[in-house]
């Protein structure tokens, strides 16, 4: 089986799973515990802080440990939403989010009567500064934007975003999650208030995450312990977050490296593809990280030739929702080409990571003209 959903998970490698399994063996405690065994989880806790919030540059006081990219997401517009209303009850976001970001919102709207404005992208598939300008009102509290789309891997303008909102009310919340350990992050320099990761985009465990979050009144999601300086109550998960700071220190010193490597094994999928003879197109704007190719084959349904692919050893996706065995349209392809557009229908996913090969790339392609051929 050749694995190509990267976007929506990525495999641990040996270096994350060495580390985990060392907390597992020989360092059980809780770290709110004042015996040794607490102690020396605590001092792990500290020491996997430090590691994140350096590569982050940032104060480990700034981060918070969370259960992944949901959980920061909503701890990050609901805990600040709710904490700030008196401030104003406007939010802004774009059409094309991930689901823990459009349901919050939702849910802000409909249970205590927010007001989201959602940014359409542009004819050439983007987000402008102009067009959140155009949305911004004195009321407003709070942008939430991706920093690359999930589906297509589409990049937004989150410096020039941040630039625009310094001289404004509103804090700034951005969705990094496949962004992070693809590309240099740092969200003091970038101007934002908060911003979203999770482990397992980036070869770290699944229900580990953090936020970064400077020193904003937030009301808390979770309460009991008084974990992650009160912010955040529930026994850290020692395991998890021990794997995910390795993971992103391995990610953040091979960045160049894995980058170069991804593009190439784009650049060689798209040529055997012409090679092949295929007729496709790629969907999504021209600035975009190569981690993901959204790809689509005219006449050719999408869910069928994912079964089909799936059969001969391929694991790739359409970038959508499934709820209850049902495939939805993808949102983003929707606000980007319209409801009315084929390429709904037939539009795959196709997301890499550096431990693919150019050859599981060029037997995909030939078994695409297999498949469509």
């Amino acid at each position: 089986m050749i694995y190509l959903d990267n976007a929506a998970t990525t495999p641990l490698i040996p270096s994350v799973i060495e580390a985990m399994t060392a907390v597992m063996t020989d360092n059980f405690g809780n770290p709110s515990s004042i015996h040794a065994y607490g102690r020396q989880a605590s001092q792990l806790l500290r020491e996997n802080r430090l590691t994140i919030a350096k590569i982050l540059e940032t104060q480990p006081r700034n981060i918070i440990f969370t259960s992944g990219a949901t959980e920061s997401n909503n701890m990050a517009i609901q805990g600040y939403a709710l904490a700030n209303q008196d401030k104003g009850k406007h939010l802004i976001t774009t059409a094309i989010e991930h689901h823990s970001v459009l349901h919050v919102m939702d849910y802000l709207e409909k249970r205590f009567g927010f007001q989201v404005t959602y940014l359409q992208p542009n004819a050439n598939h983007q987000f402008t500064v102009e067009a959140l300008k155009a949305a911004l009102r004195e009321d407003t509290i709070l942008v939430s934007t991706m920093m690359a789309n999930n589906e297509t891997g589409d990049l937004f303008p989150i410096s020039d975003f941040a630039q625009l909102l310094a001289d404004h009310q509103a804090v700034f919340h951005v969705d990094a999650v496949q962004a992070m350990g693809k590309m240099a992050i740092r969200p003091e320099e970038l101007g934002v208030d908060f911003l979203s990761a999770s482990a397992h985009k980036f070869h770290g465990p699944k229900g580990t995450g953090f936020l970064y979050a400077k020193p904003h009144h937030m009301d808390n999601l979770l309460h009991g312990g008084e974990q992650e300086d009160k912010r955040r109550a529930s026994t850290e998960n020692m395991i998890g977050i021990t794997g995910m700071a390795q993971a992103l220190k391995e990610a953040d010193q091979n960045l160049d490296g894995n980058y170069q490597k991804v593009a190439h094994l784009r650049n060689v999928f798209l040529k055997e593809l012409t090679k092949q003879g295929l007729d496709y197109y790629l969907n999504g704007s021209d600035n975009s990280l190569p981690y993901v190719i959204n790809i689509g084959f005219p006449r050719s349904h999408n869910n069928l030739l994912l079964t089909q692919l799936d059969l001969a050893g391929f694991a790739v996706s359409t970038g959508s929702a499934c709820t209850a065995g049902t495939v939805d349209p993808s949102h983003v392809l929707e606000a980007y080409y319209g409801s009315d557009s084929s390429r709904l229908d037939e539009s795959i996913r196709i997301s890499l990571s550096e431990l693919n090969t150019p050859e599981e790339l060029i037997k995909l392609a030939k078994q695409l003209k297999e498949i469509i051929g």
